[in-house]
């Protein structure tokens, strides 16, 4: 793991203000709108106070160079080319994913809100990020939601029981808004890391989690370097990894199948492998206003539930049992209060990223002058 030993432990701390307005910066100068150049902001600097680094502002070097491609579209919106009432078909034409499914979500909240629920499949989208932002956005309106995504032409994750990359990190997530609490949001990776943890770890110089890669030859490595260096092509698994990873390389199967092939996009296979930067995201989500229910009593059952979970007894080391986006919770708070820390290395190729934009060194420096 010699590309990042230098940088070991080594870290920028940002304040969050500051590195949303250095993102803004960023993605103006790439010529993006303001609204636009704004929303990746939200989004991106979201995923970092959440705690999802994987999905934050380490993301804009690969972005800027997907751009530079041709294959990031700038400005553009989310087109709805079907309309069947409860059903929605949206193309995002490889526009931002932090834009094309923020609009998406708009659709399908007012559609679910007039009609009691919507289903609406995003195609062809270029990286929507973290997956629990969009159900977020429909818990604000005070909806239900869940959604099945994958990483299409993309495979970086094993099938269970296989060695060769057939698949993508597929996420799933589902929210559950609570009245005057925090909602509960499940957001997770169907593999058993999401692959930007990997370059984080690879750009730090530390190992993964046991059980979450193998190498070329299905071995077992903590190496990141089995995913995102040059000279070797190892795999994620699919979680659960040796013993119950069929259950995640279920859910990924039809998440590839319901996001890719439902949407209107397209699913993993030689033929679609993307050979670019870009990453093409679809989804499918379906949105449920819960009042469109016979449900009076939901939150009493919901809140009696969380608190029957959260009293049993706890295993030896452990304070709390966590409800889902708690754990999110509690890094927002702590990194609105103390910023966000940025590695060294994923720090410097951002700047390398931000020049080529054409920011200028007066806004880089600004953008640092509130680092810690």
């Amino acid at each position: 793991m010699s590309n990042a030993t230098a940088a070991k432990n080594s870290e920028v701390v940002i304040e969050a203000r500051a590195l949303h307005a250095f993102v803004v910066a960023i993605w103006c100068a790439a010529g993006s709108e303001a609204r636009e150049a704004t929303l990746v902001a939200d989004h991106l600097v979201e995923a970092n106070l959440a705690g999802h680094d994987s999905h934050g502002v380490g993301m804009i070097p690969r972005y800027m160079l997907a751009c530079r491609e041709g294959e990031l579209k700038l400005n553009a919106h989310a087109q709805v080319v079907r309309d069947a009432g409860a059903v929605l078909t949206i193309e995002a034409a490889r526009g931002f994913g932090q834009v094309t499914a923020f609009e998406a979500m708009e659709h399908g909240i007012e559609r679910a809100k007039s009609l009691g629920v919507c289903a609406l499949g995003l195609r062809n989208a270029h990286h929507i990020g973290r997956i629990g932002h969009w159900a977020e956005q429909c818990a604000r309106a005070g909806l239900v939601s869940f959604h099945f995504v994958n990483v299409a032409g993309d495979p970086l994750v094993a099938p269970f029981g296989g060695i060769d990359r057939r698949f993508g990190t597929n996420p799933f997530c589902a929210a559950f808004p609570l009245e005057g609490r925090t909602p509960l949001v499940l957001d997770f990776a169907t593999s058993a890391i999401a692959a930007g943890k990997v370059r984080v770890a690879y750009n730090k110089g530390v190992d993964v989690p046991a059980d979450a890669l193998i190498d070329s030859d299905g071995r077992p490595t903590r190496d990141p370097g089995a995913l995102f260096s040059d000279t070797q092509h190892g795999a994620l698994r699919a979680f659960g990894g040796a013993v119950a990873g069929h259950k995640g390389s279920g859910l990924a199967a039809m998440c590839e199948i319901l996001a890719g092939a439902l949407s209107g996009g397209f699913t993993t296979r030689e033929q679609t492998i993307v050979s670019t930067h870009a990453i093409v995201n679809c989804m499918m989500s379906v949105i449920v206003d819960p009042a469109a229910f016979d449900a009076p009593s939901r939150e009493y059952e919901a809140l009696a539930f969380v608190e029957w979970l959260k009293a049993t007894r706890r295993a030896a080391g452990v304070d709390e049992i966590l409800l889902p986006g708690e754990r999110e919770d509690a890094t927002r708070r702590a990194r609105e209060a103390h910023g966000i820390p940025v590695d060294a290395t994923s720090w410097a190729q951002i700047v390398d990223a931000a020049r080529m934009a054409g920011v200028t060194d007066a806004q880089i420096a600004a953008c640092e002058r509130n680092s810690r």
